[in-house]
């Protein structure tokens, strides 16, 4: 058994990248106090793993080694691990009450076991075996593995070979007998800095004549000619601060990279598709599904400490006994629970592919995911409606330490009995985090875009909804021909 601890993580991604923030180059970036949150996120799904409470849910056995490994490197063999992931998602959620930053190479993996199956189904090509055996290493090795898919996709009236640049969609410059050399980007790359491999997808169904961009690979983020630019968040540079106080989230936070390929050589056995048009748009498809159900846990777990907070001021202010308090929480909890039984729903439905692994149920995982763009503003806009304005207009942490102004604002922000005023600070702080800061980085902003833009899923939702189905019903409950 393979199970990485929290230190061992932490020492195994200190090498060297190529990073940029803020317009110069980072240096021991494990160090550097806006990146060390989002490192302990990840650091936290490594400590959960090692814990006896959580094994059944954090650990699984493989079906390529037959050894307890990490669940967030297992492909689903059955709707038991379907279920378990989404418990999962939300335990590590609960526990950092921001993006933990694992679920995206997690699902491009079952997305792409079956993929490549298929592809060698139809091609006798050996993907899927480069794939697998890819994959154990990662089993071994318990690694953290990035998914990436969006490309900066230029004019988006245009396909990828009309664009004035061909290097707005990531795609094959050049081949040899040994790989293939690829050129692009790839943009809101979560977790992809602290990640030790990522793979590569297409973003869109690929038609004809655009060959060159159906390409999947595995890649070590060190690998030359990859440049990453750190994502700007909220707020982010109170980490840099002497302050605690106005961090809000001060453990914990998420991550987002701007990921260059310039001239990236690929070896033949770290390629998973290339140039199999076809296949794009279902790799797209499943991914996206797997990730979709994916949002019905990690949100989840974050709306719980969210709600939870929103509970607590209410003590703090006093509130917390009238009626439409109470009601406001009981609305945060149904919405919240609603998300969950989403993601428990398209797991318990999923099914066997001819690969052996299993999938969610597809239309199922764009209904939790259409509800998570929803949801989660209507439970971000009662907490802050119960948490009051002072969440927009507090004062900083120095104020508060201040010999001049601290004595106001401890005189002036006192409520009830018992309440320290520093911790109702860390609470409206921590408030002001999640719903405007760099939790997720953003609970609501992330929960809109992250798994694909609310279109997206109203496009598989009209797909999947077997409406002339429905229609059938009508005609034979009616007896019209």
């Amino acid at each position: 058994m393979t199970l990485m601890t929290p230190d061992e993580y932490y020492k195994s991604i200190q090498r060297d990248v190529n990073l940029y923030m803020f317009g110069e180059k980072v240096k021991e970036f494990w160090k550097h106090p806006i990146i060390l949150p989002s490192i302990n996120a990840v650091k936290k799904i490594y400590e959960l793993a090692q814990m006896e409470e959580y094994k059944d849910i954090m650990t699984a056995r493989s079906h390529l080694t037959s050894e307890i490994i990490n669940r967030f490197t297992h492909i689903h063999q059955s709707t038991d691990d379907l279920i378990k992931k989404v418990q999962m998602q939300r335990l590590v959620g609960q526990k950092t009450a921001c993006c933990f930053q694992r679920c995206v190479g997690f699902d491009t993996a079952n997305g792409l076991y079956s993929v490549t199956y298929e592809i060698d189904k139809k091609y006798n090509t050996n993907y899927h075996e480069r794939f697998k055996k890819y994959w154990i290493e990662v089993q071994k090795q318990d690694l953290m593995v990035g998914g990436t898919m969006t490309d900066p996709k230029g004019d988006r009236g245009k396909r990828p070979n009309h664009q004035s640049d061909p290097d707005l969609f990531l795609h094959v410059v050049d081949e040899n007998d040994d790989g293939i050399i690829v050129r692009g980007a790839k943009i809101h790359q979560t977790g992809f800095l602290n990640s030790h491999k990522a793979i590569i997808m297409p973003t869109l169904t690929i038609r004809p004549g655009e060959e060159e961009y159906a390409v999947s690979f595995g890649v070590d983020i060190t690998e030359k000619g990859i440049t990453m630019i750190y994502g700007r968040q909220s707020c982010d540079t109170r980490k840099m601060e002497e302050t605690k106080l106005d961090i809000g989230n001060f453990k914990f936070g998420g991550q987002e990279i701007f990921v260059v390929f310039d001239d990236v050589f690929i070896p033949n056995d770290n390629i998973f598709m290339k140039g199999e048009i076809e296949f794009s748009g279902e790799l797209v498809n499943r991914f996206a599904g797997f990730h979709r159900q994916s949002y019905g846990g990690c949100k989840v777990g974050v709306g719980d400490v969210y709600i939870g907070a929103a509970a607590l001021i209410s003590q703090y202010n006093g509130t917390e006994k009238a009626s439409h308090i109470r009601d406001k929480i009981v609305e945060m909890i149904h919405l919240n629970e609603t998300l969950f039984s989403c993601g428990i729903a398209c797991s318990s439905l999923g099914f066997q592919r001819e690969a052996g692994n299993y999938e969610m149920d597809m239309l199922l995982a764009n209904v939790c995911k259409q509800n998570v763009t929803r949801f989660p503003y209507e439970i971000g806009r009662l907490g802050e409606d119960i948490a009051g304005g002072l969440i927009c207009t507090l004062p900083s942490e120095a104020d508060l330490r201040s010999t001049e102004v601290g004595p106001f604002l401890k005189k002036y922000l006192t409520t009830c009995d018992g309440v320290n005023v520093e911790d109702r600070y860390k609470l409206l702080r921590f408030i002001e985090n999640l719903t405007m800061g760099v939790s997720s980085p953003s609970y609501k902003t992330e929960s809109m875009h992250g798994a694909g833009s609310p279109q997206a899923q109203r496009i598989m939702i009209a797909r999947q909804g077997n409406l002339e189905e429905k229609i059938e019903l009508v005609k034979n409950i009616l007896d019209i021909e």
